[in-house]
């Protein structure tokens, strides 16, 4: 049963946020660290900009600029990405050119991917927005290139993780507030069991991206609650870390040892007192914590 509850949780003593990049995007998303790059990779989805941030030169750089909206991406086994693109379209990336994997999905051709992960055995999981039905879906696509549909009742899919043991995937539906726990089989790819573990007040707003670091301690970036909250493996609530933006959109644990983690956020299209004069931005925050590389992706691509 989902965890009911406020969201009074006492604000962690972290420090303040560190800007990395001041950068109006629309809806910043999907950071990721790339430990061969010693990099981190993010997008501004509507736009369709793949970014890359060195944080030894602090510099930031458009590494590829797409001619539609890219809602999330992986990186494969050699570190060459896959990129997961509008009408559901899955494309390679590699040294700054970009070959077709899945020209698009049919019942995809309003949405586009939003949110993906790949899982320990290299498969990827990957979720889209809401279509004409006022649903959204989550797919996994396997190492041969094959689609396979597993949920289409979501609000609108979104972060993901895994337990330590890869025993448990966690799995985020921003339409409908939840966090849901469900049973992973790595052999196989099979999840079973969904179950609501949290689920967000009306008026706080609804969680968005996620990352869960080594002592299996979820942290949920909140859209429109102006930080990032954390809980157990079991769904209880126990931190808040504030930000200056209202719409937190995601967080990864990635640089030295994996101990920095990194914020994106939205709303730079409307800066202001509402969404913060730095709505869009990069951050980057000390939580105290440590994370784990990211799964490669293993498509055949």
């Amino acid at each position: 049963m989902a965890i009911e509850r406020s969201d009074d949780a006492p604000t962690l003593d972290v420090g303040e946020p560190a800007l990395l990049v001041d950068e109006p995007c629309e809806t910043a998303e999907g950071p990721l660290w790339h430990d061969d790059e010693r990099a981190l990779y993010w997008l501004d989805i509507p736009t369709g900009r793949l970014l890359r941030y060195d944080p030894a030169s602090k510099s930031n750089e458009v590494a590829y600029q797409h001619d539609a909206p890219i809602g999330g991406y992986t990186i494969q086994s050699d570190g060459s990405l896959l990129l997961f693109c509008g009408a559901g379209a899955i494309l390679h990336w590699r040294d700054g050119s970009v070959t077709t994997v899945i020209d698009g999905i049919d019942r995809e051709k309003g949405s586009r991917f939003n949110d993906v992960i790949a899982d320990p055995a290299g498969r990827v999981y990957c979720g889209t927005m809401p279509t004409a039905d006022g649903l959204s879906r989550l797919y996994r696509l396997d190492h041969d290139g094959s689609l396979t549909l597993l949920f289409d009742d979501i609000g609108l899919s979104n972060g993901m993780g895994f337990t330590a043991d890869r025993a448990t995937m966690f799995h985020t539906d921003t339409g409908f507030r939840t966090i849901y726990r469900l049973d992973y089989d790595e052999a196989s790819g099979e999840v079973s069991n969904r179950a609501p573990l949290v689920r967000t007040p009306k008026d706080g707003g609804a969680p968005d991206g996620m990352c869960v670091d080594r002592s299996d301690t979820i942290w949920s970036a909140r859209w429109g609650g102006s930080g990032v909250f954390r809980y157990t493996a079991q769904g209880e609530l126990t931190g808040f870390v504030p930000l200056p933006v209202r719409k937190i959109t995601s967080v990864t644990l990635g640089g030295e040892d994996y101990r920095t983690a990194f914020v994106t956020t939205a709303g730079g299209n409307e800066r202001g007192e509402e969404n913060g004069t730095l709505a869009g931005s990069l951050f980057s925050i000390d939580l105290g914590v440590q994370g784990k590389p990211a799964f490669r992706s293993r498509i055949n691509a």
